[in-house]
């Protein structure tokens, strides 16, 4: 039945999307029995996040109560971890949940910068033997090697035995898959670029916190970023302690596609909208800031036909806010709906906070 909400007074947005999350994968970071993203094994591309997703994770309810309908799932772990696969955030089980399935598959680069670990002679870690940046060469030429591979094998009609790892990247040379790079540094971006140059992949860079010193290389290429997590110091130690939170403005003068994401591992996602506010008092407004959680992540996870912006003819994915939903101080989020249903806004939160209202008699 028809439904009407009075928003006089309130703000009406998108719903937000975190884009890159091991939500549902990980319930408590530091209980093994609880962590289910990361798979043994070094080439694991046959492996999806999708089935593993917990539906009924205590955590996905605190990510609606600050306006997050829709999550990319991420495998973790190894030189490639795997497909990625974006859920609604109100479902029964795995099935249910799907909003894009195995839309995105994901390698972390190898480390090509000699960056020595300040803790390791206090944690007793010994530094392997030889030049940190050939080691790094040497394992990215044997991904280059494993693709290569794989396009012979994917371009032969039959086949004595199925390799799953070469038929798992065959949404790569298709189109129907990107191709999602973990790095960082400006020698990890070079790297992912070339990729591109050589298989063709939809290539976009996750993390990629030098990114703005190859600004034109990536806009010239089409290659988007996820901007991992903003609340966070500089990688190089010289850079501005700002530098994360002005990040999004540079792409963005550069004409660079971005995301802005929450990938601390305490705040769960949870703060998504606030990273993006943060980025809206560093050289963004407030309209580039929120497009970055909402149209923007759409584009890059290849959903915008359905969502990402509230137009005719795409899901009924709003949230309504008594307050700016980018300021922590005034966000105060009254609806949320995903896919046109109006969801519960209950979460462990509240309920922490009105057991222990009532049992010391606050209430």
């Amino acid at each position: 039945f028809p439904v009407t909400i009075d928003t006089k007074g309130k703000h009406v947005y998108p719903g937000l999307i975190l884009s890159n999350a091991n939500l549902g994968l990980v319930e408590v970071n530091s209980v093994r029995a609880t962590a289910d993203a990361v798979e043994i094994g070094e080439y694991n591309p046959n492996i999806k996040s999708l089935v593993a997703y917990n539906t009924d994770s205590k955590v996905i309810n605190t990510l609606k109560t600050n306006g997050i309908v829709l999550a990319n799932i991420v495998p973790q772990g190894g030189v490639i971890s795997g497909s990625s696969s974006v859920v609604q955030l109100d479902a029964w089980n795995w099935e249910d949940a799907a909003y894009a399935r195995d839309n995105a598959m994901h390698i972390n680069m190898p480390s090509l910068f000699n960056r020595p670990n300040p803790y390791a002679a206090f944690m007793g870690i010994s530094a392997p033997a030889g030049d940190p940046v050939k080691r790094g060469l040497d394992e990215l030429e044997k991904i280059k090697t494993f693709f290569r591979e794989a396009k012979v094998y994917l371009s032969q009609s039959n086949h004595n035995q199925t390799n799953l790892k070469f038929e798992a990247v065959k949404g790569l040379f298709d189109k129907k898959q990107k191709l999602y790079v973990h790095c960082d540094v400006v020698r990890e971006i070079l790297a992912a670029i070339d990729f591109k140059k050589e298989f063709d992949f939809d290539v976009v860079l996750v993390g990629a916190s030098e990114s703005f010193q190859v600004a034109e290389l990536l806009k010239s290429n089409n290659i988007p970023v996820i901007l991992d997590q903003m609340h966070a110091l500089p990688a190089p130690a010289d850079d501005g302690v700002d530098l994360p939170y002005a990040l999004p403005g540079l792409l963005q003068k550069a004409g660079v596609l971005f995301a802005i994401n929450d990938g601390d591992g305490q705040h769960r996602g949870k703060n998504l909208p606030f990273n993006a506010g943060t980025a809206a008092a560093y050289g963004l407004s407030k309209e580039q800031a929120l497009s970055a959680i909402t149209l923007n992540a759409a584009k890059i996870l290849g959903i915008d036909e359905k969502t990402g912006s509230i137009e005719k003819g795409k899901d009924g994915n709003v949230v309504i806010s008594e307050g700016d939903i980018l300021d922590i101080r005034t966000s105060k989020i009254a609806v949320v709906m995903i896919q046109g249903r109006i969801v519960s806004m209950d979460d462990k939160h509240k309920q922490l906070y009105e057991r222990y209202m009532y049992k010391y008699g606050l209430k």
